[in-house]
């Protein structure tokens, strides 16, 4: 009997720390989106939110960022996995 991988979709929101890039915000809304496809999840739809103040600054440097969502579908390991591959990423705030 063969099991039956179940997708469930998702939202990611991404905020981008866009300091010292030379590319624009919907560049790199796009290589993320090729980066997330490459891992074997789904991207259903992309927006790019734009530029936003921060509610709670955690640090003095960068009081906005640029937001990113993503309709994403995949496994139930699919945040897990996001996280785990964009944690040490520098262009990824939060």
């Amino acid at each position: 009997m063969t099991a039956i991988a179940i997708k469930n979709n998702y939202k990611a929101t991404l905020i981008l720390d866009t300091r010292g890039r030379e590319e624009n915000a919907d560049q790199l809304v796009a290589d993320l989106q090729k980066e997330i496809a490459s891992l074997g999840i789904e991207v259903l739809k992309v927006e790019n939110l734009g530029r936003r103040e921060f509610a709670r600054k955690t640090d003095p440097a960068l009081p906005a960022g640029n937001y990113a969502q993503y309709d994403i579908a995949g496994g139930a390991d699919t945040a897990a996995r996001l996280q785990d591959h964009f944690r040490l990423n520098p262009l990824v705030y939060r």
